[in-house]
């Protein structure tokens, strides 16, 4: 049964089947999203894989509201339009050094959900796997390469490189992670280059990225959620 619970300042939607599970994963939602936009996942992979009904699944809800109306949602403001003018451009590098005033904030407040679901469940930090879609997945990603313990893994779904000074220096001094990471070779919102650097950036330091490029946009890909069931499945063993 799906509730919605309030973990710190971010309304959280849990979709747990079991009265002890024994991993927790944790997805956040993209730039203009309902906050409840990525749940349905929970329901295909259970549905798909009957084991992962031993997994508690929290879809945290960004804080900023952008039209009530459609429940559309923000983890930080974001320009699309000038986005596409440096794809069109062939620029990358301001993606790269851009590092939002809020993330920080929403960094520590994901962080709340870890520790909720870590809480809760009587879990290790390598029963978590974090996740996202897009801003999302920069979200994610930011978390656990901060997080203070290593994470089960790392779901990147049509992500990008940001912050890069930081999250490499980050990224070094981490103990390797298990990254399965996504992107649609033609995506008109974040450029490819942007996720193969931040493949690249992950794999210098010696994290192990399964990269799974596609032939399509801005979305999430069936390879994609086959590997990341892959990765769900492994957590809950």
């Amino acid at each position: 049964m799906d509730e919605v619970i309030q973990i710190g300042d971010l309304a959280c939607t849990v979709v747990c089947q079991s009265e002890k599970p024994n991993a927790a994963s944790i997805f956040c939602h993209g730039f203009g999203a309902p906050g409840t936009d990525l749940v349905p996942i929970a329901g295909e992979l259970i549905r798909s894989i009957p084991e992962l009904s031993q997994m508690a699944f929290l879809f945290p809800q960004a804080p900023i509201e952008i039209d009530p109306m459609f429940d559309s949602r923000a983890w930080w403001m974001i320009d699309i339009e000038k986005i596409q003018s440096l794809m069109m451009q062939g620029e990358f590098r301001e993606l790269r050094d851009s590092k939002p005033a809020e993330l920080i904030t929403r960094r520590n407040q994901v962080n709340k959900v870890v520790d909720h679901a870590r809480s809760q469940y009587q879990l290790e930090a390598d029963k978590i796997i974090l996740g996202g879609f897009s801003q999302g997945a920069m979200l994610a990603t930011d978390v656990a390469l901060h997080y203070p313990e290593k994470l089960a893994g790392v779901i990147v779904w049509s992500g990008t490189l940001l912050n890069e000074a930081e999250w490499t220096n980050a990224a070094k001094n981490k103990q390797p992670l298990t990254f399965v990471q996504s992107h649609g070779r033609l995506d008109p919102i974040l450029p490819f280059k942007g996720a193969e650097l931040l493949r690249d950036m992950l794999t210098d330091s010696n994290h192990d990225v399964e990269f799974i490029p596609f032939q399509g946009q801005h979305t999430i890909g069936t390879e994609a959620l086959v590997a990341s069931a892959r990765l769900l499945t492994a957590a809950i063993r």
